[in-house]
């Protein structure tokens, strides 16, 4: 019984540390690890690239670095698409890509509203993007359920 609960001991401690590793990619890393997945896993790694960059913007915004802020915004867009993409492609993971692009607005918004006026416009047009890659997921979902529904 002890050597059990020691093996699973043994077997959690491995599992996180191999977690937590996986949590500290670069956006780099995790760019690379996109090109290289399969297909069914190219919407989780490409908009746990956007949320990356979107911690990026927040703080470059917060330091003052508008441009480099700008091309990390850009990069959230970019993914966002990507992931958009990929789960229309394979039809799974469409629900939660729609539900991690509208918090990744929200937060966009709430970004927004901390910077000078002429800051805004780059952050407002990733915002409408995004809004357009949730509406096109959300059509995408419910096509499937309009299609159901006919036969």
């Amino acid at each position: 019984m002890r050597q059990l609960a020691l093996s699973l001991l043994v077997l959690i401690l491995a599992l996180a540390s191999v977690l937590s590793a996986a949590k500290d990619e670069t956006v780099d890393e995790l760019k690379a690890r996109f090109e290289s997945a399969h297909p069914e896993d190219r919407p989780a790694v490409a908009i746990r690239i956007a949320q990356h960059q979107l911690r990026n913007a927040d703080k470059l915004y917060s330091d003052g670095d508008v441009n480099q802020a700008s091309s990390a915004v850009e990069d959230i867009v970019t993914y966002s698409e990507k992931a958009r993409d990929a789960a229309t492609q394979t039809k799974k993971h469409l629900k939660n890509i729609e539900i991690d692009v509208r918090r990744i607005a929200e937060k966009l918004r709430d970004i927004k509203r901390t910077l000078a006026f002429e800051d805004q416009p780059p952050v407002d047009k990733a915002i409408r993007r995004l809004e357009d890659i949730r509406t096109s997921l959300l059509k995408e979902m419910f096509a499937k359920d309009n299609k159901k529904e006919k036969k």
